[in-house]
């Protein structure tokens, strides 16, 4: 699949206030979240869960072709009930960073979703971010574990410009070779594990850490 460029759609734009909110492991530890002002419902058979739990306030989730554009507020997933896997599946999609965040935060996939609107969430998830490093965590709950040894710098991730732009395809496979799991970044593969040691079973989104604004084109879920 080929990795188009994208620039921001003039005409979308928010304001944007600062308010205190809490932030994920992962993400950048200064800075405060911001809001959106009058967000609209998400597009239809969407949920989005902010990693403090509760509504999902502040967030900006709209069909925008080609794809969906999301505007935050705090760091979050998103997904939706039909696409839940219980055996071999490949997901993708291409995230197009079209603003400089206040601090490097990062963007992508999960996969193995379970009780996502509860206390008791599960979850692996794979993100890169604007200085060309991945990172593969699994959360349980409110705690995280790291399966990659933090943010690992990749030639493969490209690294935003000047101006905070960057697009990357990210992919989950772990359909082509149902004994393994790769983790690819612009069609390359930047981590693999056998596919025992990551529950896949589950709900399969999309996950965007705190303050970002990202379109996100073709994203699927193939079984």
């Amino acid at each position: 699949m080929p990795v188009r460029a994208f620039c921001a759609l003039p005409g979308f734009l928010l304001l944007l206030t600062g308010t205190a909110i809490a932030q994920s492991s992962d993400t950048s530890a200064a800075g405060p979240d911001s809001t959106t002002q009058s967000a609209p419902a998400l597009p239809s058979g969407w949920t989005a869960r902010p990693d403090e739990g509760g509504e999902a306030r502040n967030i900006r989730f709209a069909v925008m072709d080609p794809g969906y554009h999301l505007t935050l507020g705090p760091a979050t997933i998103l997904y939706r009930s039909e696409d839940r896997t219980s055996g071999p599946f490949h997901t993708l999609a291409t995230f197009h960073q079209t603003k400089k965040p206040r601090h490097p935060e990062g963007y992508g996939l999960f996969v193995g979703g379970q009780g996502l609107t509860g206390k008791n969430q599960r979850y692996t998830y794979f993100l890169v971010r604007e200085d060309g490093a991945f990172l593969i965590k699994q959360r349980k709950g409110d705690a995280t574990t790291e399966v990659t040894k933090g943010w690992t710098p990749s030639p493969a991730v490209r690294k935003a410009d000047a101006q905070g732009q960057a697009t990357n395809l990210l992919e989950i496979d772990a359909k082509q070779n149902p004994q393994k799991v790769e983790f690819k970044v612009n069609g390359r593969t930047v981590y693999s594990t056998p596919a025992n040691r990551i529950d896949l079973k589950g709900n399969v989104g999309i996950r965007v850490n705190h303050n970002l604004d990202v379109h996100i084109e073709g994203f699927a879920v193939h079984q």
